[in-house]
């Protein structure tokens, strides 16, 4: 039997960075998959780079950055200013959506602004009952029908009535009307995101980074903790490897790790609370460049389209021929047919005109994320907490955006794993 101190659940970012950080290095990493990154991976297939999905950072917190500084050279980077934006009835416009009216059509953009001021009194709420209450309140009819709904709905796959009014936190771009109008003239600047960076060989130079200061003893691959005793305090995977522990950190998705504890079924009606969704993403690679030359993703509302965001690889690192993922949003227990939705991918991107009729596919890689986005809801936020708590006093922690179950970004996960550090650190 093998023991440790910190038994770490996942080798993403936050397990990695949790290992980092550490001072007391008696930890053993468990990933289920043969190599350390979670969905923060990069292909090299064929002369292309592609990511698990679109990943682009811009690190605020010194302590992270530093790390990254002292690890990646400078020159190993891209630094852009973010290009993105929607392809909409036949318009390429600036993203967001609501920002932007005044880039529409002269009808549409007289309903959207008119709603958009007459809008229902409920507009000047802090609280609504759902997302979608949220959208018709703070935008009024035309902007929520036009683009917000349809879009959110199509990267959700589920009636955003389920989900909370603050589903995506500070990601959301919100605008009231005196920043609409003052956009007419001034580009808008609400985005929490700006300016990104993007390493040259993938988000997976990150974790590279990340990976260099595990001990390879330190870190098992290809293998899953499958059940977990408090009692004993002793985890066993697949492989029949039993582990005893002291401190459990957990990054694995919650639905899936409340699932592990032998004896203990106190949690299956908050795991049978929790929603989420799927995303299937097409990187693909193709002989030529395509006409859209300087946008780095565009996001697609249109029901009659598979897919809801695309990105451009090639326009991030300038390489010479078209490289890019296509997302499309999935329900949880939703099935489809792969090879068809590439087919029905193939064709809407040349019905936008983003990739020409004799612009041959040569390479591409398909990846299901499952979980994708974690449906958040508030209601559920105080139950979860106490179920933390409750963890707590059995030396169980978790972290992370799919751990803690909540919608944040990848470096929001490294964070949550430095504060850890530094807890016990203390």
């Amino acid at each position: 039997m093998q023991t440790c101190k910190y038994l770490v659940i996942g080798a993403g970012v936050s397990g990695l960075t949790f290992a980092n950080f550490i001072n007391d290095k008696d930890y053993l990493i468990v990933e289920k998959s043969q190599e350390p990154g979670g969905f923060c991976r990069t292909i090299y297939q064929d002369g292309y780079i592609w990511d698990y999905a679109g990943h682009f950072f811009h690190f605020a917190t010194d302590k992270i950055k530093n790390f990254f500084k002292n690890k990646i050279k400078d020159d190993e980077l891209v630094y852009k200013k973010k290009c993105t934006k929607i392809f909409y009835n036949g318009l390429i416009i600036d993203f967001p959506f609501q920002a932007n009216i005044h880039q529409l059509e002269k009808s549409e953009f007289i309903d959207c602004l008119y709603d958009l001021y007459f809008r229902e009194k409920q507009g000047s709420k802090e609280v609504f009952e759902s997302f979608l209450q949220m959208l018709y309140g703070k935008f009024g009819i035309s902007i929520t029908e036009k683009f917000l709904k349809p879009y959110n709905e199509k990267l959700y796959a589920c009636d955003l009535d389920m989900l909370d009014q603050d589903a995506m936190g500070r990601f959301f771009p919100y605008a009231d009307i005196g920043q609409v109008i003052r956009n007419f003239k001034n580009d808008y600047s609400g985005s929490y995101n700006a300016e990104f960076m993007y390493p040259k060989r993938g988000a997976m130079v990150f974790v590279d980074a990340l990976s260099e200061g595990i001990d390879r003893d330190k870190i098992i691959l290809g293998e899953q903790v499958t059940s977990i005793n408090l009692e004993t305090k002793v985890a066993t995977t697949n492989k029949n490897r039993q582990i005893k522990f002291e401190y459990i950190i957990n990054s694995s998705p919650l639905n899936q790790f409340l699932g592990l504890f032998e004896g203990n079924t106190s949690y299956k009606e908050f795991i049978n609370t929790l929603s989420w969704n799927k995303v299937l993403v097409f990187n693909l690679g193709f002989a030529k460049k395509s006409s859209i030359k300087d946008i780095h993703w565009a996001y697609i509302p249109s029901k009659d389209i598979n897919f809801y965001r695309v990105g451009f690889y090639d326009n991030i690192l300038d390489s010479d021929k078209l490289s890019m993922y296509v997302e499309i949003g999935l329900s949880a227990n939703q099935q489809i047919d792969i090879d068809e939705q590439l087919k029905l991918t193939l064709i809407n991107l040349k019905k936008l005109g983003i990739v020409d009729e004799d612009n041959e596919l040569l390479s591409h890689a398909t990846i299901m994320m499952d979980p994708a986005y974690v449906h958040v809801d508030s209601k559920l936020e105080e139950t979860k907490q106490l179920l933390k708590s409750e963890l707590q006093k059995h030396n169980v922690f978790v972290m992370g955006r799919y751990g803690d179950w909540k919608y944040c970004s990848i470096e929001d996960s490294m964070r949550d794993a430095l504060a850890l550090t530094e807890k016990f650190n203390a």
